[in-house]
């Protein structure tokens, strides 16, 4: 799977993922192929580009659950424009609490590990996908960690809306993605603080959906500047927002660099406990599929290997068996391999884990959980093939 820029995509080429407009509707299927006028639509939807697959690429296996993910983010991400819109605009926001119902009801009440898959993003829609995808990991973290309804209902809302100053940065320092200097950074952090004020005047009766939101955010910024204080006194709703933040925002899909895997970011807050509460990352690693088994990943001494059976003590020291000598590793058996553990894992370019399910099935002669089929083919738009 590649992404392909806007102006290089040519009649023919295999869609790698389904692309659906603001009212869930399917316009590309996966594996239909592109057409004159789809390449056109793409141009008028102002896509900056599209996952194709290869020539010789067959078409990965997607779950149920992960295509409903995938269309659920994208007609979230229009509501989230038009409600922040509306709170710039009237101080109003009449569809957020319907929203934070729908995150509650598909995320916030899972009994089983998520595959958090990132879509792309281009600097129109960057802070809308951001929100939304920071509030479905509050969703599935507080759950987790079984805190009250009310608080995890101001929890998903302070992250659906707690980037919203951001849409007043200027052009020329959202251009400098990536190489922000400590001025831009500073001028940022006023625009995020100045954000909390749209979110104070419409939730007056509920003040603490920006007080969680303006407490992650000085935390981050103390964080950015190395002066973190470990003892700032910090809502378990502020704890959430800082981890689901930071997670999103390195494993993102985006036009300016390759993600972070998910396996790096949260071996990176592990490092971190400082910063990012040990408490809220164990239910992030507990909430969301990392090491399963059949992928193929790298160990910090450089060997290379398939995942047998997860650890869940240790999310970085699963059972592995190395493509060197066919052997089984136990990295959990620190007294005989001690500090050796999970480096980073092969990923697809959306991120999502690469398995092996070929090796997996010689092995142990079974067969991949249905639910791991790609759905039947649906009919598609005239937009493609």
């Amino acid at each position: 799977m590649i992404f392909v820029k806007q102006a290089d995509l040519k009649e023919g080429m295999r869609l790698a993922k389904p692309i659906y407009d603001k009212k869930g509707v399917l316009l590309y299927e996966r594996d239909s192929k592109l057409t004159r006028q789809g390449i056109e639509s793409v141009h008028n939807f102002n896509i900056i580009g599209l996952y194709i697959l290869e020539p010789a690429e067959p078409l990965p296996p997607l779950s149920e659950e992960d295509i409903l993910f995938e269309k659920f983010q994208t007609v979230s991400t229009f509501t989230i424009q038009d409600e922040w819109k509306s709170i710039r605009e009237k101080n109003k926001a009449p569809g957020i609490p319907s929203l934070v119902s729908q995150i509650i009801k598909n995320y916030g009440r899972l009994d089983h590990k998520i595959n958090f898959v990132q879509s792309l993003r281009s600097q129109e829609d960057k802070h809308y996908k951001h929100c939304l995808n920071v509030a479905i990991l509050c969703a599935i973290i507080s759950h987790k960690m079984n805190i009250k309804l009310t608080e995890q209902n101001e929890t998903i809302t302070s992250a659906l809306l707690h980037d919203i100053g951001k849409l007043d940065i200027p052009q020329e320092i959202e251009k400098n993605n990536g190489k922000l200097s400590e001025q831009d950074m500073d001028a940022i952090s006023k625009y995020e603080a100045l954000g909390f004020q749209y979110i104070e005047h419409t939730f007056e009766s509920s003040p603490n959906i920006r007080r969680i939101a303006q407490q992650a955010q000085r935390q981050l910024v103390a964080v950015r500047k190395g002066n973190v204080d470990p003892k700032a006194k910090m809502s378990v709703g502020a704890k959430i927002l800082m981890v689901a933040d930071k997670f999103d925002s390195i494993t993102a899909m985006n036009e300016h660099a390759e993600p972070t895997s998910e396996i790096s970011a949260v071996r990176y807050l592990l490092e971190h406990p400082d910063e990012y509460d040990s408490i809220v990352v164990d239910a992030l690693v507990d909430s969301i599929n990392l090491l399963v088994p059949g992928c193929t990943v790298e160990l910090t001494n450089g060997e290379k290997g398939l995942v047998i059976s997860e650890n869940p003590r240790n999310v970085l020291k699963p059972v592995v068996l190395t493509f060197s000598d066919n052997s089984i590793v136990d990295l959990g058996q620190e007294l005989i391999y001690g500090n050796l553990d999970v480096k980073d894992v092969m990923k697809t370019m959306d991120n999502r884990v690469s398995i092996d399910r070929g090796a997996m099935e010689s092995m142990f002669g079974g067969k991949k959980d249905s639910k791991e089929e790609p759905m039947e083919a649906i009919d598609p738009s005239a937009l493609v093939e």
